[in-house]
């Protein structure tokens, strides 16, 4: 039976889709894994460049979406969401950068994955042309900073 801390997918479930979650299924257990190292450390949001992505999904569900949306916009480099999707972790490559909210959740449960350093944590959730959203896994606060920013942490999660 799955539950948050299994391992499973090629990494470790840190949720569990729940009601009013977009894809729950009251039949089909869904939810979320999560890479069981860094992908990324002192990463880049943007692959050189300020432009606008659309990849302004902040919620649950979202992530995958997101990413699609800004290695269209950012193509080919070394950047938080194409190390993501270059990851290939238990053989899976739906590997994404998570949005705000899956992010968040990642921290609430990253004492059950393991690996997380005490630093910032792109998400996939675009503010503008040269801000993107981050959260503080020493604290849980979110907050944003511009996209050539290097001192911050990727983490790669897929959806199940």
């Amino acid at each position: 039976k799955l539950s948050i801390g299994s391992a499973f997918g090629g990494g470790v479930v840190f949720y569990i889709l729940q009601p009013g979650d977009a894809g729950y299924s009251a039949q089909v257990k869904h939810g979320l894994i999560a890479a069981s190292a860094d992908q990324g450390t002192g990463t880049k949001w943007y692959n050189g460049s300020n432009i606008t992505t659309n990849a302004t999904g902040t919620a649950v569900g979202t992530g995958a979406a997101n990413t699609a949306l800004i290695i269209a916009a950012q193509g080919a480099g070394s950047y938080a969401a194409s190390v993501c999707t270059a990851y290939t972790g238990g053989g899976f490559t739906d590997w994404y950068l998570p949005s705000t909210a899956e992010l968040h959740l990642l921290y609430l449960q990253q004492a059950v994955v393991g690996g997380f350093a005490s630093l910032g944590y792109w998400s996939s959730t675009e503010v503008s042309s040269s801000i993107a959203d981050l959260v503080f896994f020493l604290s849980g606060s979110q907050s944003s900073d511009g996209k050539s920013a290097t001192v911050y942490n990727v983490r790669a999660v897929r959806s199940f």
